[in-house]
């Protein structure tokens, strides 16, 4: 993610949004980009105060319900341990990945951002913790931090329709099943589902479903980096979930993915012996 972004000091993050005041009413980078950092500051002191550009008719989700922003997630100050963000300025919004590995109270939320004239006008946040899809903080954190997300080359980016055609094809193989979907696998494609890691010599094609079908789907899509965040809404049950996918050569390098579950991972029973291990850094 970059190659390894972690959180800036709070003090140093706070000098550079004051110097760097949005009055434009445009959408473009740097208006989000100070969107997703306001964000991420606001998360880190658990004070909703610091997104300035909150809308006051603003709509807030949490796990895909209405909630008030003012007692969810972000009332909560969490020590952030890694931060990517990506932007679009085309749909003027943004997605954020955060990973808390706290041991007294990990979690990794995903967070898209929608802007209109110079405000953000809704907020969708999917928290997970304990109990959700195969969730460890701590391996999710070595894993992210282990890949590279860098900026793409001008002459080597694929356009957002190659990119969002991309994530829909690995969608679409959840309901269709394997053969009936040509989807774009970059051979050393890896998959960070929860906290748990495509192995050494496995595919991203490993381990899907079908008969599953995962709808209203809703981008943000970056082609400075190859990268898409679909949040959807997963299978017979509804379950909240966020896939992103980093896109390289029109094809898929990496999948990330945010499940939360009604019931305790989701029904499927205890958790992969690996995720009790201590795999380190």
């Amino acid at each position: 993610m970059f190659r390894r972004l972690l959180l800036t000091p709070v003090a140093l993050l706070f000098a550079a949004l004051a110097s760097s005041t949005q009055t434009t009413s445009s959408c473009d980078r740097s208006l989000l980009v100070e969107a997703t950092n306001r964000y991420i500051a606001a998360q880190s002191l658990g004070q909703v105060k610091y997104l300035t550009t909150l809308s006051p008719n603003a709509t807030y989700t949490e796990n895909a319900s209405l909630a008030n922003i003012t007692g969810g997630i972000l009332s909560h100050a969490l020590k952030i341990d890694h931060s990517r963000s990506i932007h679009d300025v085309v749909a003027c919004s943004a997605y954020t990945e955060l990973i808390i590995a706290d041991p007294s109270h990990p979690y990794v939320i995903g967070t898209q951002l929608h802007v209109t004239n110079g405000s953000i006008t809704k907020v969708e946040t999917l928290v997970t913790d304990a109990d959700d899809w195969l969730f460890n903080a701590q391996h999710t954190l070595v894993y992210a931090l282990r890949e590279s997300w860098e900026t793409i080359p001008v002459d080597k980016r694929d356009t957002r329709q190659t990119i969002q055609a991309a994530a829909d094809a690995y969608l679409d193989l959840f309901k269709k099943g394997n053969g009936s979907v040509a989807v774009p696998w970059a051979d050393n494609c890896r998959r960070l589902e929860g906290g748990l890691y495509t192995a050494p010599g496995d595919t991203c094609n490993d381990g899907v479903p079908s008969g599953v079908d995962l709808v209203n789907r809703r981008y943000v899509v970056d082609e400075t980096v190859g990268v898409v965040d679909v949040f959807l809404t997963f299978g017979n049950n509804g379950l909240p979930d966020s896939h992103e996918f980093r896109i390289e050569n029109g094809k898929i390098r990496y999948v990330h993915t945010l499940t939360v579950c009604s019931q305790p991972n989701c029904g499927f029973g205890d958790l992969p012996a690996i995720l009790g291990e201590d795999i380190g850094f």
